[in-house]
């Protein structure tokens, strides 16, 4: 290599890193760019899910209501902005959140690492859920082990697939969402249909008796996880900001007066967080 050729090698190497260094503050400004974004719109958006469990349409001003549209609310009014919730179904969360439709998700999405590897989340999770399985009386379904080699419905997307597959050998099969799942449960595809708990339970406790002839006879919930908030990856303004409104959620006892409100009884681990947060009010 002449002279020359070495120093045209050294600027090309120069200029290859400074564009790098360029690239990477650039992503790094747009990873952080969500928190300011929201403040200059003046309104806070949220995918949710509204599938009758945390979330459903109000039959008359026809605007989503439940659990997860007041968690959000809350964190709009914490950050001085307005409001909007943005109704998301489990196949398509993710990509409503990467595309930037919404600016978090409070959809039903418990904690995993596979998750963790695509999207940022709050630290701080605002409940515990594991779940369980909807079966017909009588079909013989005890335990987690009976159904090996037999069809479980399933909304796509569930964390609950990888375990029903993995530890206890289910035939799964995946539909749109709950309400499709569970349906498919009456038509007899599967001898199961497995979900977060407060679905099952709230369904089975209706008054309307469609579910009567059906049960949860599991004596333990599948992969209890934290339930989190969920944000673009990288995002560690909109995180950090997020977290402290978690941890005074937990502080003044907001998620469980929530939770009893739509009929979610807390879970023991949000009871031990709002002791102790409410015990340390420094975090």
């Amino acid at each position: 290599m002449t002279l020359r050729q070495s120093r045209r090698t050294r600027r090309a190497h120069v200029l290859l890193s400074a564009l790098f260094a360029c690239c990477a503050w650039m992503d790094g400004a747009h990873a952080d760019a969500t928190l300011d974004h929201i403040k200059s719109r003046g309104t806070l958006v949220v995918g949710v899910v509204l599938d009758g469990t945390y979330g459903t349409l109000d039959p008359v001003t026809r605007k989503p209501v439940g659990y997860n549209v007041e968690l959000g609310e809350s964190l709009a009014r914490h950050l001085g902005v307005n409001f909007e919730a943005i109704e998301v179904t489990p196949p398509n969360r993710v990509q409503f959140l990467q595309q930037g439709k919404v600016d978090a998700l409070i959809a039903s999405m418990q904690y995993t690492k596979e998750r963790d590897e695509i999207l940022s989340y709050v630290p701080t999770p605002f409940e515990e859920i594991g779940g369980s399985a909807m079966v017909h009386k009588g079909a013989g379904i005890h335990d987690w082990s009976d159904l090996r080699d037999k069809p479980v419905c399933v909304s796509q997307g569930s964390n609950y697939t990888k375990p029903l597959i993995e530890q206890y050998g289910a035939q799964v099969k995946a539909f749109k969402g709950m309400p499709e799942a569970l349906l498919a449960l009456r038509g007899g595809a599967c001898v199961a249909s497995v979900h977060v708990t407060p679905g099952i339970q709230a369904r089975l406790a209706g008054t309307s008796g469609e579910w009567k002839d059906y049960e949860s006879p599991m004596p333990t919930q599948l992969i209890p996880s934290p339930s989190v908030i969920w944000v673009r990856k990288g995002q560690t303004d909109t995180v950090a900001a997020f977290d402290k409104i978690v941890k005074d959620w937990h502080r003044t006892g907001f998620l469980i007066d929530e939770g009893n409100k739509w009929h979610m009884p807390p879970s023991q681990p949000l009871l031990e967080w709002h002791r102790q947060y409410a015990a340390n009010k420094e975090n």
